[in-house]
């Protein structure tokens, strides 16, 4: 059956889709000796297909994975970094890292905890997609002590490069002298928000730790550990994700 190049790629675990729409309008995929273009389709099981003039292999599709890593400090959220420094793959072990395991969206270096992996691309256009809602909790201390009007201002959304935020859910956990702890919950993933919103509001963010994303919590994993999600888990996330923008096969789940 024939279907998108970029789907055909993500579901062999090569690039989530935005990464395999990238690569084919770099010209790094090709069709039966052709260079491939944007939107055109094809049937691994009878067309020859090559990434970097590597052929795909019909028969050799990888086992979907689906895994929540608890990520240090320290360690990018990418599959490989010019500046030698961990990626989210080194955490994992030689096996899984070979069969194109990724990020689902990102968190910075200095930002640790609950971080998605999958080699299922449609898994991750799902929960990564800007018209999806999968909500994220974080855990955020604070330089100084915010005033109501900021939490206030936080919730309500505040504008970032001319765009409003979308509301938050903004609790507060602890305050001290110099510093607020917070438990704070987005619908949106922009840039560094957390950070952006706290600097806009006249505050340093001086940790931040995600405690879950939409309805899997990061519990006590330990730092640098992973486990793979269980089925319900995957269900769930499936579920919270908007549909109205799903692609027509959604991606499927391990029994």
């Amino acid at each position: 059956m024939a279907e998108r190049l970029q789907k055909i790629l993500s579901q062999y675990g090569v690039a989530s889709r935005r990464q395999a729409e990238q690569m084919i309008e770099a010209g790094q995929v090709q069709v039966n000796g052709a260079v491939a273009h944007l939107g055109q389709r094809a049937d691994p099981s009878c067309d020859r297909i090559e990434v970097n003039h590597q052929p795909l292999q019909a028969h050799h599709r990888p086992a979907q994975h689906y895994l929540l890593l608890h990520k240090p400090l320290g360690m990018v959220s990418t599959c490989a970094d010019p500046r030698d420094r961990p990626t989210v793959l080194s955490a994992l072990p030689p096996e899984l890292q070979a069969v194109g395991i990724h990020p689902v969206g990102r968190l910075d270096a200095y930002t640790t905890g609950a971080l998605l992996l999958t080699n299922d691309g449609d898994f991750t256009f799902r929960l990564t997609h800007p018209r999806h809602d999968v909500s994220k909790t974080y855990r955020v201390r604070l330089e100084g002590q915010p005033s109501p009007e900021a939490i206030a201002a936080w919730r309500q959304g505040i504008y970032l490069d001319g765009q409003l935020t979308r509301p938050a859910q903004v609790r507060m956990i602890s305050s001290g002298l110099n510093q607020t702890q917070l438990e704070v919950i987005l619908q949106e993933g922009r840039n560094r928000q957390i950070r952006r919103m706290a600097q806009a509001l006249g505050h340093r963010v001086l940790d931040l730790h995600r405690t879950a994303v939409g309805s899997v919590l990061l519990g006590n994993l330990g730092v640098g550990a992973y486990r793979a999600l269980s089925s319900a888990e995957i269900e769930a996330l499936l579920a919270e994700s908007s549909v109205q923008s799903a692609p027509q096969q959604t991606a499927s789940v391990p029994r």
